[in-house]
């Protein structure tokens, strides 16, 4: 594997050899011309005096689009465009003609010495046309007045940065570095490429209709994407992901049944009639509410198991290979539950801020004398009492100021655009059946593997899972997210903040970021370091990030944490022994 500077420059005073992992360069605009500065080869900084690529490209060698057009770069700036013609060539950094507005900095990704070295910044300027999605850290350096400047023991990637002088520093082990620059959303405003998003339905079992939403049908190659909703909400609320991975993967997001567009498309009991029309809608007949229910629905009710059942047909019918799940509150206890019971089906499972219990009534399956004691768990048709007592609860969950509220406690910033969403949740609590599928939820029975014991099940498996938590959320709280790394200590766990309930939602850019980052390290068996780690020295203390993205023409910034994954000694001394192996490899006649 090949780790290539990012459209960075080559120092004066360093030894290059392969190393590991793959970054996509950014493309600039000089003089009309799209370019990339410097040569991409791939580098690991030593201390050493000599010039020479060792272990590189050869002249002419084309590498991912590429041509190499030196291998006696080390005191020589090429300016390359993309169909491999040389725009300039100049000796030194120095002689480049380029006005002075931007900086951008280059960093070594790997050191097998005591010290990593990287030269002296230099500032130059260019407009960038496209949002190219790197696969390994974005780091910037504090502008260093000395040459020769040295970082101890530290392992860092590179980027190019179309911003202000540098914002950040670079610490020593076990430090933090405090500001990593990470891709925007893209943005149609701006002409960028957006993964256009398509509506369908699938129909599972006659008159069970489920709504889903896809994007990047043309990744054919790609691993699939499946996103599950929380409660209350549909596949609308993963938009930002669809836009911006289904330029990189193919991406599905479903609709469970009973919830957003896959309400019932018919009334699932007869007789349904004005005398059970809820008060604040007399003139409209509520569906569910009847005395006798449809032969379609009479083993209907809708439980965390028909969700699962929902979650597997829908993968092998209509995706039809392993996928990746993703599942936010709700989403996140069925896709681990799902993952539990089909781990032949799963690839890997996200949670972001996955609520850890879902029912309050036994499953007839697991305690079946304890589940007679309760006579009705969900199904149709609803009994008077319970009629009644929805009635009274969705008035108040359906009222507009009530969304208002919830979206107000969810969301910690304030300043989210969350215009779509409510009128999303209000357009569903129209919808005649919407009442009853409330009713049904809340009275439905609990899975039959718990939240714990479905962890311990796909930790058995070997199934991969990554967390993903909003540190404000003020009702799955960090505590419950920590409990989840306890019991699977191997998962990386990133802690986001400020991010409240759906932090997919309300910072898109540091999630999307850290998910394509978490598939590329499982897709490449490793050879792709986790996002916003580079060695496997990291594993030994945790770190903290300030994100920075541009939104809106503003900068904005998210703190992440990381929760180093815990490995048993055995682990760890296989680990260090394959690296250490890997850097004897590499570095032999490089001294």
């Amino acid at each position: 594997m090949i780790s290539p500077l990012s459209a960075g420059w080559v120092g004066e005073s360093s030894t290059f050899r392969r190393s590991s992992g793959a970054v996509h360069p950014d493309i600039f605009q000089l003089e009309g011309v799209p370019f990339i500065i410097g040569i991409m080869v791939p580098f690991t900084v030593c201390q050493s005096s000599s010039r020479y690529l060792e272990g590189a490209l050869c002249p002419g060698e084309v590498k991912d689009g590429m041509e190499v057009l030196s291998c006696d770069a080390g005191s020589c700036c090429y300016i390359v465009n993309f169909r491999r013609k040389v725009v300039k060539k100049c000796p030194t950094l120095h002689q480049l003609q380029l006005p002075r507005e931007t900086r951008f900095f280059s960093v070594p990704i790997k050191s097998n010495s005591k010290y990593l070295q990287y030269s002296h910044p230099h500032h130059f300027s260019f407009t960038k046309l496209n949002n190219c999605q790197p696969s390994r850290t974005v780091v910037v350096l504090k502008r260093d007045e000395h040459d020769n400047s040295r970082v101890s023991d530290e392992t860092y990637s590179s980027y190019v940065l179309d911003g202000e002088e540098g914002v950040n520093n670079v610490t020593g082990r076990g430090k933090s570095v405090s500001n990593v620059l990470i891709p925007s959303l893209p943005d149609e405003s701006n002409c960028d490429y957006v993964a256009p998003i398509r509506s369908s339905f699938w129909e599972w079992k006659p008159k069970l209709i489920v709504h889903y939403e896809k994007s990047g049908s043309e990744n054919v190659h790609s691993p699939p994407l499946l996103f599950l909703p929380g409660f209350g909400v549909g596949s609308f609320h993963y938009e930002k992901q669809l836009k911006d991975l289904g330029h990189d993967f193919r991406a599905w997001a479903i609709d469970f049944l009973g919830q957003g567009m896959s309400l019932p498309c018919e009334d699932p009991t007869l007789g349904s009639n004005g005398g059970d029309k809820l008060e604040s809608d007399r003139d409209n007949i509520i569906w569910g509410f009847g005395d006798e229910t449809e032969t379609w629905a009479e083993e209907l009710v809708y439980s965390v198991d028909l969700w699962r059942d929902q979650v597997r047909y829908f993968i092998e019918e209509v995706i039809k290979e392993p996928v990746y799940l993703v599942g936010n509150s709700l989403g996140g206890f069925v896709a681990i539950y799902f993952a539990a019971c089909h781990p032949q089906l799963v690839k890997g499972v996200t949670l972001l801020n996955a609520t850890p219990f879902w029912g309050f009534f036994p499953n007839p399956v697991r305690y079946p004398r304890l589940s007679k004691l309760f006579p009705w768990a969900g199904t149709f048709p609803l009994p008077s009492i319970v009629r009644k007592l929805t009635e009274i609860l969705w008035q108040k969950i359906s009222d507009p100021r009530s969304i208002e509220q919830i979206l107000d406690q969810v969301y910690v910033d304030h300043s989210t655009n969350v215009d779509k969403v409510f009128s999303r949740i209000l357009e569903t609590t129209q919808h005649p059946a919407a009442a009853a599928s409330f009713a049904s939820i809340l009275f439905a029975p609990q899975g039959q593997l718990s939240f714990n014991e479905a962890l311990s099940r796909c930790r058995m498996n070997n199934v991969p899972i990554c967390l993903l938590y909003g540190k404000e959320d003020p009702w799955v709280k960090p505590i419950w997210g920590l409990q989840v790394k306890r019991q699977v200590p191997e998962a990386p766990y990133y802690e986001i903040s400020p991010a409240g309930h759906c932090p997919h939602d309300e910072v898109p850019e540091v999630v999307n970021f850290l998910l394509r980052g978490w598939i590329q390290n499982l897709e490449s068996q490793g050879s792709i370091a986790l996002p916003l780690l580079d060695t496997p020295q990291s594993v030994d203390a945790d770190f903290a990030w300030d994100l920075e993205f541009i939104r809106e023409g503003s900068r904005k910034s998210t703190r992440v944490k990381f929760l180093m994954p815990k490995f048993s000694i055995w682990d760890r001394l296989i680990s260090r022994f394959k690296f250490g192996f890997e850097n004897r490899g590499s570095g032999t006649g490089s001294q």
